[in-house]
């Protein structure tokens, strides 16, 4: 019995050293069925279907499975500094070249991009749809008091909240400033509630604007509010699935994967969600 005992032990022990730190430990979502597992941090192409779509691709040809754990840029990039995680897709190009300046991340590969609106109440009481750009935007908003909803989260999001306000050379406090620690579409949610101004990334808008159905897009085009992604893999050896972590990157860039994110939500929505590395290279 306890020889039994010890091989079904030992098994155990194997397997569990074929999984990736976070998901011996935490909840993630798996896609595909594959025996060559990784763990990927990302949050609006997951939050958003795009992720599902790419690794189950993916996993066909590379019989593996993805398991996703949903974090906004800041934690996306702690989890892979900490080895809980084999790679991570983010949109935060100083922290990305930190990272890689740090050693702990390789694999930087523009995979695509989408851009940021500004939405507000209809009757827009800070008048931003007569604003020059996105700085002339924020400093409207700080000089009408109006309400602002700020994720607060040290995402990718949040952090180019943070670049804008900076370069408009306002800081927005107070009442008005509503901060939610909370992801887009929740966000975006509670933007509608309050009928205030947030800034949304566009792949969520296009997706989930029936969650803010008393809010519209006020301002968008300027240069400084396209979102460009990229991919990270961990350095060589510090995580179980960083070698099938870095052959999805390779897929995601391929002509194959850069198509799947050109046409997703087209058919749903009339317009793909997302842009190919090609467009986001114009603004990298």
């Amino acid at each position: 019995m306890l020889k039994r005992t010890w091989s079904v032990f030992a098994a155990l022990i194997i397997v569990m050293a074929t999984l990736s730190p976070l998901a011996m430990g935490q909840e993630g979502v798996a896609y595909g069925s594959g025996k060559n597992r990784f763990a990927l941090a990302t949050g609006s192409p997951g939050e958003l279907g795009l992720l599902k779509v790419l690794a189950e691709e993916f996993g066909k040809e590379a019989d593996a499975t993805m398991v996703w754990f949903k974090a906004g840029t800041g934690k996306s990039l702690a989890l892979l500094k900490d080895k809980k995680v084999d790679m991570a897709m983010v949109h935060a190009p100083v922290q990305v070249a930190k990272a890689l300046e740090e050693g702990w991340a390789t694999q930087k590969t523009l995979i695509g991009s989408n851009e940021f609106y500004i939405v507000g109440p209809a009757d827009d009481p800070a008048k931003l749809a007569a604003a020059a750009d996105a700085k002339e935007a924020y400093r409207r908003v700080a000089s009408s008091a109006a309400k602002w909803v700020s994720r607060g989260d040290n995402s990718g999001t949040h952090q180019k909240e943070m670049d804008l306000w900076k370069a408009a050379g306002v800081s927005y406090q107070g009442a008005g400033y509503i901060v939610t620690k909370d992801f887009m579409t929740a966000s975006l949610k509670r933007a509608n509630t309050e009928r205030a101004y947030f800034m949304s990334d566009s792949s969520t808008w296009i997706m989930e604007k029936g969650v803010a159905p008393d809010l519209k897009i006020l301002f968008r085009g300027d240069k400084a509010l396209v979102n460009t992604y990229h991919a990270l893999a961990a350095a060589p050896g510090a995580t179980p699935g960083r070698e099938t972590a870095v052959k999805f990157i390779a897929f995601v860039a391929s002509e194959k994967g850069q198509k799947i994110i050109r046409e997703y939500g087209r058919d749903r929505f009339g317009e793909a969600l997302y842009n190919d590395a090609a467009y986001a290279k114009k603004y990298d």
